[in-house]
């Protein structure tokens, strides 16, 4: 009887919780300084002014105000343009 009893060994029963990530104050939308505006991994959105860039890409605000998201183009370094995706911050 060259059978095995059952190990219970699984490899597919964990599952990573969510991250959270995303926008958490919206255009037209007042904020203080050091709330956080965009959750984010890697640079979707760049930071303008008002606003500064963490360590693990979080998007905050330096200075109160109403929140902007506007679309501006940027030259890469080969010198091709670029759209890229810009939250600054107006004072109110």
């Amino acid at each position: 009887m060259a059978h095995t009893k059952a190990g219970g060994s699984t490899k597919n029963l964990r599952e990573s919780h969510s991250k959270r990530l995303g926008v958490k104050k919206h255009d037209g939308q007042s904020i203080q300084a050091g709330e956080i505006v965009i959750r984010q991994r890697g640079t979707k959105f760049m930071p303008g002014k008002g606003i500064k860039r963490g360590s693990d890409d979080t998007l905050y605000a330096v200075i109160p105000g109403v929140v902007r998201f506007l679309s501006k183009s940027k030259i890469n370094y080969d010198g091709n343009k670029r759209k890229v995706k810009v939250v600054e911050v107006r004072s109110a």
